[in-house]
């Protein structure tokens, strides 16, 4: 079984979002916002014990919002199985690896709302 990977990523500062198309042909579209709501880092997870490969479920029902905090500064590789994002307001602790973007894909979560 091959590991699913990203063809490519791009991020649009205009519209806040990162777009990652995946080897299997699927595209997902992440807005900033999610993308920090869902920081899988120790200190946004609150700590070690509460680290998962998968999402919480629950920053699928966090408002959106535009502010500092969601604006992305840079994107940066993290050797061939992540990104890291460091946002306007210096936070930058978070690596977000393949299986973990594939999990919170916005399209993933609308098919689970709709069964």
């Amino acid at each position: 079984m091959s590991e699913t990977t990203p063809t490519g990523i791009s991020a649009d500062r205009k519209t806040a979002e990162l777009t990652i198309v995946w080897n299997d042909g699927a595209t997902c579209v992440y807005p900033f916002d999610l993308l920090r709501n869902a920081c899988p880092c120790a200190q946004c997870r609150g700590g070690h014990e509460n680290m998962s490969p998968e999402p919480d479920e629950n920053v699928f029902s966090i408002p959106l919002m535009d502010a500092k905090i969601t604006r992305m500064r840079k994107l940066e590789a993290v050797g061939s199985y992540a990104i890291n994002i460091v946002w306007e307001d210096g936070h930058g602790h978070g690596i977000y690896n393949w299986q973990y973007l594939r999990s919170l894909c916005p399209s993933n979560q609308k098919q689970v709302e709709n069964s």
